[in-house]
């Protein structure tokens, strides 16, 4: 078995980790967050050293950690997880709360939170260990949290590029064997549609090939348009 088949058995949840810094909120989606004490309660998070909320991290000294549920929209998946913010206000039209750290918590589609003091990070490579001590959390909802194994298999999503998951073309699915029941990639992010499965947060129907979807359809997760996609192979 490859290595990266049985990294997929290794369980991960979706989160939004958040920080500030002394201009901006941000935040964005990870699937690596790890409890590595309990007393006191301390969660590791890794995040790449070319993400702004790295930056606003080191710069806070505190990051909020928003645990997402099962039934998370992949547009709002999208906004967070495939976009910088750098670019965009990624809390604009985003119900969230200050929490005693400072770091903003978003709470749409969030199931519990916590916020977290920074105490220690280790660099590896690429990325950033962040280890961070419970100083606030709640539960919101007992329901399912999303795993990143229902994201990837069910909903048909894709890491970013910076994820410390991410394996450049790793994720393709193959295609079905006629042409209408072909899946498609998105060459932007990896989003692969399937067309037995449909876009149900853009009311697409199940069954529905991807040369009837609607010019005016976009990848849910990075928002470019049909002419990015191609058949996966």
């Amino acid at each position: 078995m490859l290595v990266r088949e049985t990294l997929f058995k290794v369980t991960y949840g979706m989160y939004i980790v958040s920080s500030r810094s002394a201009e901006k909120l941000n935040g964005l989606i990870i699937n690596t967050a790890n409890q590595v004490t309990s007393s006191p309660p301390q969660v590791s998070v890794t995040i790449s050293k070319k993400n702004f909320t790295h930056d606003c991290i080191l710069q806070s000294k505190a990051f909020s950690i928003s645990i997402l549920g099962k039934d998370t929209p992949m547009k709002f998946i999208g906004k967070w997880g495939f976009r910088s913010g750098r670019d965009v206000d990624k809390f604009e039209g985003t119900g969230y709360r200050i929490g005693s750290t400072g770091s903003p918590v978003v709470l749409d589609h969030t199931i519990g939170y916590l916020d977290l003091r920074l105490v220690n990070f280790m660099e590896v490579q690429t990325h950033t260990i962040f280890v961070g001590e419970v100083v606030e959390s709640e539960m919101i909802e007992d329901s399912e949290p999303l795993t990143y194994s229902y994201y990837r298999d069910i909903k048909g999503g894709r890491s970013s590029k910076l994820a410390p998951t991410y394996d450049g073309w790793g994720d393709k699915t193959n295609g079905g064997p006629e042409k209408d029941l072909m899946k498609y990639i998105c060459s932007r992010c990896g989003y692969v549609y399937d067309p037995l499965t449909g876009d149900a947060d853009s009311d697409i129907e199940p069954d529905t090939p991807f040369p009837k979807l609607p010019d005016t359809w976009v990848c849910p997760l990075c928002r470019v348009g049909k002419i990015e996609f191609g058949p996966a192979k």
